[in-house]
């Protein structure tokens, strides 16, 4: 990891590594279905999501979901859903597994841009519990990231931290020498 943070937080300073934060940002963009898969509507739209195309299949195959053609039929025409709490925690596990591997390939077509790469808001970390005297002099930063979108994101998907945090190294070398600043941040995001 970049950085000289030796003893971050030691003064107060609340943030993240920045590698973390990049990765939080990516997750932050998964989002689906808001109802509890315990609920009809829950269930039984997620059911529907995972059954519309060989990736939805080969989802719940990974989350270990394997019903008789019969009962997927009674799910999917609305007539009964799962009754036991391990089933529905494996269907929503797909689910959830589905949407995230959907989001992944959006994120590498909308941050790459057609090769011209998105713009990143860094914030610093938060100095609020800093005393005056222990402050570092931080701004938000705003870089035009390219060509490491791909990887990043296959790092995010494989839960691969120190991929993420080599990744965050070659984002930081776009902010300069100030760079130091910014391997413990409060947030990154970007309007792709």
């Amino acid at each position: 990891m970049a950085g000289r943070w030796m003893e971050f937080g030691k003064y107060g300073a609340a943030g993240a590594p920045g590698a973390e934060a990049l990765g939080i940002a990516m997750e932050g963009m998964v989002q689906g279905i808001s109802s509890p898969v315990d609920s009809e509507r829950g269930f039984f739209a997620r059911i529907r999501y995972l059954t519309k195309s060989d990736a939805g299949y080969e989802a719940m195959d990974r989350a270990g979901v394997h019903v008789t053609p019969r009962t997927l039929m009674a799910w999917l025409a609305e007539e009964r859903m799962p009754r036991s709490k391990a089933m529905l925690a494996r269907l929503d596990a797909a689910y959830w597994d589905l949407r995230r591997r959907n989001v992944a390939t959006d994120l590498k077509n909308r941050l790459n841009n057609n090769g011209r790469g998105t713009r990143v808001e860094i914030n610093p970390v938060n100095q609020t519990g800093v005393d005056r005297k222990h402050r570092r002099d931080l701004a938000p930063r705003s870089v035009n990231v390219r060509g490491v979108w791909d990887r990043a994101v296959d790092a995010w998907m494989d839960d691969d931290l120190a991929e993420l945090d080599a990744v965050w190294d070659e984002i930081l070398d776009l902010i300069g020498s100030d760079y130091d600043g910014y391997s413990y941040v409060s947030s990154v995001g970007w309007a792709a």
